[in-house]
């Protein structure tokens, strides 16, 4: 067992000079607070009465609530790459699950340490090699069982030999991509989520630099395994939860091979009702970590010029339409939350709901605005403080989102959403799928087939055939979408090619 890494976070007067000098203006704190896999239906505030989120719905509160917050690729490493780059995907060159690059032109800790930030980062990570910065002044790590080197112990694994001495982190015994779930078998204070919460505090009660920091808190649930603590699993227990989705369009995928992390399959209503009530668990003991870490902010007197985002990767289908996991087009899977509170001097009007869409590529641009930094004209991402400011501040139509094939071969698309409509396209086969989302937010029924929709699902086809221009063939061939049998992981833009990883 290697020796514990010990972090000193008493950092008394220190000033850290910086690369380059932003405009010469005081810049508020910056906190990114993110869940891994939490489906955007599943915070209160959303609309959702079956969930307790009541410290998200406080941030919600003072801030503005997105209602069309996206993840472009609904899947760890590529959507933590848009959120590292400010990039769209095929900017970024991620297409599917991949590794994230070793560096990048911009990236989000570089640039803002650059500005003069402490970066530190705490929990998941979820990069390549598993210790990289990427500009980050350190971090503290949690990366689930994730171990892509013989000598890597996460920050979290080595604390919890010290502190357990003789037990094991994993004896729930739920794998990580597996949706049963179980109450989680050890102490409370030993879970990782619990480990996150306290880290992240002890680092903010210790910041006595001149300089503003940027804390990125990244915890590793509500992901399988779903495995929230006794008190948080007996709150949903027999509880009504809300009932996945089924589509008009959906039965092929119910008779599917039964294993504990399959990503189709019809394993009954009751599994699907366990599944969401020990995820709603383990979104609920998310939010009691954030509550603590808001109030160690107010604590410390500096909530009031801290700007907050919270935001998760992706999501999680949770039995909709017999999908389970993420890599989809559906709302479970790339619907997330997405929560922006300003500092106070910035004036702006709190409680607000906004509905144009937004994605995790838009993050690093609004740390970029309210830290006085330019944004690189290159960068595909926007600041979100405009809207902010007025909601009818000029925005994109619509969002992009994509993923490569995984799980099986016709999994491999493209889509487009504005919020209300979303249209789909599959590579690999050809079908089309459209959906209304004002009327249908459960994506139920397809209307790329019905007469009455004919007008929508051209135009959405063209904008389609638009967005995909620029890559050429085998996207377009002939001014049409084209049906093609290989898979394309990595655009020309990628920057480092590495090794392929296994989902």
């Amino acid at each position: 067992m290697k020796t514990l890494k010990l972090i000193s976070f008493t950092l008394v007067g220190l000033v850290i000079p910086s690369k380059h000098k932003a405009q010469d203006q005081p810049k508020p704190h910056l906190i990114l607070i993110m869940t891994d896999q939490q489906r955007f239906d599943c915070v209160g505030a959303m609309g959702n009465p079956h969930i307790s989120t009541p410290h998200m719905d406080a941030l919600a509160e003072d801030g503005a609530l997105f209602m069309n917050g996206y993840s472009s690729l609904p899947s760890s490493t590529p959507a933590r790459a848009s959120l590292l780059t400010g990039n769209a995907p095929w900017k970024h060159g991620m297409l599917g699950y991949y590794k994230v690059a070793p560096k990048y032109p911009n990236e989000m800790p570089q640039m803002l340490r650059d500005a003069g930030y402490f970066t530190f980062g705490i929990g998941k990570m979820h990069w390549t090699p598993q210790r990289s910065l990427h500009g980050f002044h350190g971090t503290f790590l949690d990366e689930s069982g994730r171990v892509e080197s013989p000598d890597f112990v996460s920050d979290y694994r080595q604390w919890f030999a010290m502190e357990a001495p003789g037990l094991n982190p994993d004896s729930t015994g739920i794998g990580w991509n597996a949706h049963q779930g179980k109450e989680y078998a050890l102490e409370e204070r030993l879970h990782p989520t619990q480990w996150t919460g306290n880290e992240a505090i002890r680092f903010i009660e210790n910041y006595n630099l001149k300089q503003p920091m940027f804390l990125k808190i990244s915890f590793a649930r509500p992901h399988s395994p779903y495995d929230p603590p006794k008190k948080y699993a007996d709150m949903y227990k027999d509880k009504d939860v809300v009932a996945p989705y089924i589509g008009d369009w959906c039965q092929s995928f119910a008779d599917r091979k039964m294993t504990p992390d399959a990503p189709f399959g019809d394993f009954g209503l009751e599994h699907s009702l366990e599944s969401r009530r020990y995820y709603y668990g383990a979104v609920t003991f998310v939010d009691d970590q954030i509550g603590r870490i808001i109030q160690s902010l107010k604590d410390k007197g500096i909530y009031d010029n801290v700007l907050i985002i919270f935001i998760s990767d992706h999501g999680d289908m949770l039995g909709d339409h017999y999908h389970w996991r993420k890599t989809y087009a559906y709302e479970g899977s790339s619907h997330i939350p997405f929560i922006v509170k300003p500092p106070k001097d910035m004036n702006l009007k709190s409680n607000q709901k906004i509905n144009q869409v937004v994605e995790l590529r838009d993050v690093l641009p609004t740390f970029l605005e309210a830290s006085h930094i330019d944004k690189p004209r290159e960068m595909d991402g926007m600041s979100v403080l405009p809207l902010l400011k007025d909601q009818k501040t000029a925005w994109r139509p619509y969002i992009d989102l994509e993923h490569a094939t995984i799980y099986e071969n016709a999994n491999y698309w493209a889509a487009l959403t504005d919020g209300n409509m979303k249209y789909i396209w599959f590579f690999h086969t050809g079908e089309e799928q459209l959906f209304d989302l004002q009327k249908d937010r459960g994506e139920t029924i397809n209307l790329s087939k019905n007469k009455k929709y004919k007008n929508d699902l051209d135009k959405w086809r063209n904008s389609m055939i638009e967005h995909l221009s620029e890559r050429g063939e085998p996207y377009i061939k002939e001014g049409k979408l084209n049906v093609f049998k290989e898979t394309i992981l990595t655009s020309p833009n990628y920057p480092a090619k590495n090794s392929k990883v296994s989902m």
